[in-house]
């Protein structure tokens, strides 16, 4: 049985969200497991300074922006231009198309309906991807653009070589699994428009004209839940750069490079983690957005939630054996809850 980048991408995940959960559970035997596992995932200031070993400095996050923007890009401008050139969206209406061979007793109607049903929704699927990947651009380029102008790395700072590993994977098979449900047809097209103008050579090649309003004007056309998805992931995505913006004025001063202090502002006030908050309220708006048909992206969503939670539990312990005075009324993540 051929395996295909879905399964692979959906194992992938399984296998990253299992061994969170496992160290999760509250059970003497599996502490050791626990803190094995926490081990990889400390970085910054909970990480101590005399854990060196099989670590590389936290300014490398800027790999990971790097490798999220270019291949999303990529990604990004191949289905949509796939979309523009072989699934657009026709003036005409299916239904009425339909209701009218019924009418006039047309032929095989039932058939007629099913392969039109069938096509509108290979069209919604394809331009829905568009819109994913669209956002998840939104969210790379301002993490790249935060990493670089926001935040300050204290020069101690490390993070584990598999937590760094982990976040390249991350932020290469996030965006794939965004677009996995097309991206094989995708690949396809890319390779024979590839292959198409090593032989026929550029001069040959049809004139491509940029049509701005054809390429846009299909999103218009998505469905409401594609757009309640959208202001969940804004939502998430003005709040996580608010945060970021506290966390990274901490650090303005070089006195403070290697001392830390309590944040406030935005969801501190609730939560020690806010900015992995909205980070899940992103994802989540991302999963709403897609429809929530894909079983990748729950995976997703899953793997966000366990990783993101499991950190925030840790950073709640650090704050509150740093600081005597650490607000006692925030929770590690979830407000009045966790």
């Amino acid at each position: 049985m051929e395996i295909g980048v879905v399964e692979l991408l959906r194992a992938a995940w399984l296998a990253g969200i299992l061994p969170i959960l496992i160290a999760s559970i509250t059970s003497s035997r599996f502490s050791s497991f626990h803190g094995a596992l926490l081990g990889f995932a400390k970085r910054g200031k909970i990480m101590q300074s005399s854990s060196n070993k099989f670590t590389v400095p936290q300014r490398f996050f800027l790999h990971f922006y790097v490798v999220a923007v270019v291949w999303t890009t990529f990604l990004l401008l191949v289905t949509w231009f796939y979309a523009y050139r072989m699934v657009p969206f026709g003036s005409e209406s299916l239904h009425y198309s339909t209701v009218a061979s019924h009418l006039t007793g047309g032929s095989h109607i039932f058939s007629m309906h099913k392969s039109h049903v069938t096509s509108l929704e290979h069209r919604y699927r394809v331009w829905r991807t568009v819109f994913l990947l669209l956002l998840m651009e939104l969210q790379v380029l301002r993490r790249l653009y935060e990493t670089i102008y926001v935040f300050n790395y204290s020069p101690s700072a490390r993070m584990h070589i598999l937590g760094y590993f982990t976040g390249l994977f991350f932020y290469t098979a996030a965006p794939l699994s965004l677009c996995s449900i097309c991206a094989p047809e995708v690949f396809s097209f890319a390779l024979r428009q590839v292959a198409e103008f090593i032989v026929k050579g550029r001069d040959k090649m049809p004139i491509i004209e940029f049509d701005w309003w054809g390429y846009v004007q299909p999103l218009t056309k998505l469905e409401w839940v594609q757009w309640i998805g959208a202001a969940i992931f804004i939502w998430g995505w003005i709040h996580q750069r608010h945060c970021h913006a506290i966390l990274g004025s901490l650090r303005e001063h070089k006195e403070y490079d290697n001392k830390y202090v309590i944040p406030y502002g935005d969801w501190f006030k609730y939560v020690s983690s806010p900015h992995y908050l909205a980070e899940i309220v992103i994802y989540a708006g991302l999963l709403f957005a897609s429809g929530g048909s894909d079983l990748t992206i729950w995976l997703v969503f899953g793997f966000v939630v366990a990783n993101l939670v499991f950190a925030a539990a840790e950073t709640q312990r650090w704050y509150v054996q740093k600081f005597d005075k650490y607000p006692r009324t925030r929770r590690a993540i979830l407000p009045f809850l966790y």
